[in-house]
């Protein structure tokens, strides 16, 4: 029986979960980082907490007999992502990345990419002073030292201090809609959103009702993978990756 570590806390990784769980030829073991205190389950076997660097992982994969890893975190989870690219070269298991496509700017939209959370402080508050922030609770505190604006935050779960000194907290989960979304931008009165190029659908609308109120988004570009790493974009290309390794 083969054995499939999935490195997930993701809609890709549960689909993927549930799209190869119950094949008799293999095991399918999901890891969860554990940063959220209730995550949506996979199907399959789960394990909860991380590896101790790519050594750990290293030891755990060679531990469980891991025939195969698909890297299924999030977009911005780059040091998962190094550790994960690191353990397989030392132990000659496979690996694959499996990323949801980025957002795609269309007409009406006023993006202002940024290479990084500090960048999108510091375009604040010169570009708005009232922020709605979609970035996730680890990220806040990169607008910390921000004075001048008043910062709503949307995340899972509370984020730990520091926060900016002008800070409202929204805890919430998508998916959401875009008419939910105008209502909490108007409600809120917000002039500018931050939010990261994660992808997704769950958390598209938030753009889509900026495009709307005619509001500019600071959008953080997303880390590139590690070198070499082949990547597919959905769960059929890792399915269909898992099938042609035998």
């Amino acid at each position: 029986m083969r054995h499939l570590l999935i490195l997930g806390g993701t809609t890709e990784g549960r689909a993927l979960a549930a799209a190869v769980d119950g094949r008799p030829s293999l095991r399918v073991t999901s890891s969860l980082a554990g940063r959220t205190a209730q995550p949506r389950l996979p199907a399959g076997e789960v394990r909860i907490g991380g590896f101790g660097g790519p050594d750990g992982l290293a030891h755990w994969l060679r531990e469980q007999r891991v025939d195969a890893v698909i890297d299924a975190t999030h977009p911005f989870a780059a040091g998962i992502s190094q550790n994960a690219a690191l353990a397989a070269a030392a132990t000659g298991v496979p690996l694959l990345a499996l990323r949801r496509p980025g957002f795609t700017p269309v007409d009406g939209d006023r993006w202002l990419p940024v290479p990084s959370l500090a960048a999108a402080a510091d375009l604040l508050p010169c570009r708005g002073e009232r922020v709605f922030l979609t970035i996730g609770r680890q990220g806040i505190a990169a607008f910390a030292h921000v004075v001048g604006a008043h910062f709503l935050a949307r995340s899972v779960d509370p984020p730990e201090p520091p926060l900016p000194p002008s800070f409202e907290l929204l805890l919430d989960r998508g998916p959401f809609t875009i008419h939910g979304e105008e209502a909490l931008l108007r409600a809120h009165d917000i002039d500018i959103l931050v939010t990261k190029d994660s992808g997704g659908a769950a958390t598209a609308p938030k753009l889509a009702a900026a495009r709307g109120l005619q509001l500019p988004v600071v959008i953080v570009e997303r880390p590139p993978v590690p070198d070499g790493l082949p990547v597919v974009p959905d769960v059929a290309g890792a399915v269909h990756w898992l099938e042609q390794l035998g």
